[in-house]
């Protein structure tokens, strides 16, 4: 069984969006399908990092549901800022339920573990630049969600693997709340979305505080799920 990511599929089978005019998109749903059934198995997990479906409700993105759900292996979401489809917990889980989607999970205020010894954990984060009070209530229930995850994961004897739709520093900017949360646990290893087209060239990739950065934007990464670990 092995862990791979992916972030920032912007799907639109149920919705007129469609992103293949913009670089690097083109057929990019094609692409996506072909790399994923090439790499995984049904005994594999993918963590999707956010900005999944361009749906505005559930039902709107119930056909982008369909299409993940179909793919080989589990698959872990995590809310992106442009999911506006997300829900509470229990809707969407009796949605998915209703639906017959067997392989959708959420993370959401908790961790999954995986495998013997490691935990998927993780929330959307926010902006590095929070400065408005609205603002500033958003990320510190982020840092709280964060928190959370990371110390299910401790209590069950776990090492936290973190994935983020944010990213914690990018360019010479860091989202210190953020930030803080991953240096007092120990984190060692982070995957992010949310970057896309030039700003790629920006984004933080490798050791910062001994702390391992990736960014895992879909046009990134070719739309090849990345590998994490077995």
């Amino acid at each position: 069984m092995a862990l791979f990511a992916i972030a920032d599929l912007h799907l639109s089978f149920g919705t007129d969006k469609p992103m293949d005019d913009f670089n690097g998109w083109d057929n990019y749903t094609e692409r996506l399908e072909e790399n994923w059934q090439l790499m995984l198995t049904e005994e594999d997990t993918t963590v999707i990092a956010g900005d999944i479906s361009w749906g505005m409700t559930l039902e709107g993105a119930r056909a982008d549901f369909a299409f993940l759900d179909a793919l080989p292996g589990t698959k872990i979401i995590v809310k992106g800022n442009h999911d506006y489809w997300w829900d509470t917990r229990r809707k969407i889980e009796l949605f998915w339920k209703s639906c017959g989607f067997t392989t959708l999970k959420l993370l959401h205020n908790n961790c999954i573990p995986i495998g013997e010894s490691i935990a998927v954990c993780g929330t959307r984060g926010w902006f590095f630049d929070a400065e408005s009070y609205s603002s500033r209530k958003i990320l510190l229930r982020e840092v709280g969600r964060l928190t959370k995850s990371i110390q299910s994961a401790v209590r069950l004897g776990r090492k936290p693997i973190v994935f983020l739709h944010y990213p914690p520093i990018y360019a010479d900017a860091v989202c210190e709340e953020i930030w803080d949360v991953l240096k007092e646990y120990q984190i060692d290893r982070v995957y992010y979305g949310h970057i896309h087209g030039s700003g790629i060239r920006r984004a933080v990739t490798g050791k910062t505080e001994g702390m391992a950065l990736r960014l895992i934007s879909g046009d990134s990464l070719g739309f090849m799920p990345l590998f994490v670990e077995n």
